[in-house]
């Protein structure tokens, strides 16, 4: 699933390619991305002629801001967009096309179908799902040690489980909760409320660091993830422990372990990563 650094690579790129467009018409070959409005033909009509005035993100969800309305996208496993020239031959997971008055068209293309689209009059987006109850982004000034802890401190979930579930902080997914929980050198199933301060500014401290890196990066390309233009992200060369399992630790030279945690499949240098022995 593309995490924050993967998503805000493809905003990044979906601002020089979309802004100041003017939607004609839109096509909706797979219904069931359409989580709001209810009937398919209210949102499509909806969109027509309608502006893209700016492309935002708010933790792993795109915001297109139109005149009326804001559009929120949710790649989930495999969702990606790309700028084609109206009339180019459909490829066979392209699901919703969304064509402008310049004669190109941006696709939505979504091999397992799970990406998600909801329209919000514009300024009500925030007020119901799927934004709202989000924790702080990880670069905003709301995000500090003493929010971290005060999440972490009321939860007897294990950390990782802890932060996938965005209500801490928004932005981290499998990939990136495994590399700062290693770089901060904490247990993945270190119950959370058990962390103490020292522990608590390391994990602050790497969770900014890794993201900001992936991002300057352009994210991790671990199947399938591209950019809206098509270009792979290169973080995944910089990886620790995810996706490593029986590679030596680049630290310390002991054997990478992959197991589960809270049904994810987890990356730990067990030496770098000592569970706390009571």
């Amino acid at each position: 699933m593309p995490e924050l650094p993967e998503v805000e690579t493809v905003r990044k790129t979906l601002i020089n390619l979309v802004s100041g467009k003017t939607i004609t018409r839109v096509n909706v070959l797979w219904p069931n991305i359409i989580k709001r409005p209810v009937e398919v033909a209210q949102f499509t009509d909806a969109l027509i002629n309608q502006k893209i005035h700016d492309v935002g993100r708010r933790g792993k969800f795109l915001l297109f801001y139109l005149d009326d309305y804001t559009l929120v996208s949710h790649l989930r496993m495999e969702g990606k967009y790309r700028l084609v020239e109206q009339g180019e031959d459909l490829n066979k997971h392209d699901h919703v096309m969304m064509l402008f008055s310049d004669g190109t068209e941006l696709r939505y293309n979504d091999v397992r179908k799970f990406g998600t689209l909801h329209l919000f009059k514009k300024g009500t987006e925030f007020d119901s799902g799927p934004l709202v109850g989000l924790g702080p982004e990880p670069f905003a000034e709301e995000f500090t040690t003493a929010s971290l802890q005060a999440g972490l401190a009321k939860t007897n979930r294990k950390v990782k489980v802890a932060l996938l579930d965005q209500k801490i902080v928004v932005g981290l997914g499998n990939i990136y909760v495994d590399e700062a929980l290693f770089r901060a050198g904490i247990h993945p199933e270190r119950v959370s409320h058990t962390l103490g301060e020292e522990d608590i500014v390391r994990l602050h401290q790497e969770i900014i660091a890794t993201l900001a890196e992936a991002v300057e990066k352009g994210g991790s390309t671990i199947r399938s993830y591209v950019n809206t233009q098509g270009e792979i992200g290169t973080f995944q060369h910089q990886h620790f422990v995810y996706g490593k399992k029986g590679e030596p630790c680049q630290n310390c030279g002991t054997e990478i372990e992959k197991f589960t945690v809270g049904g994810r499949g987890t990356h730990i240098c067990p030496s770098c990563q000592p569970f706390p022995r009571i």
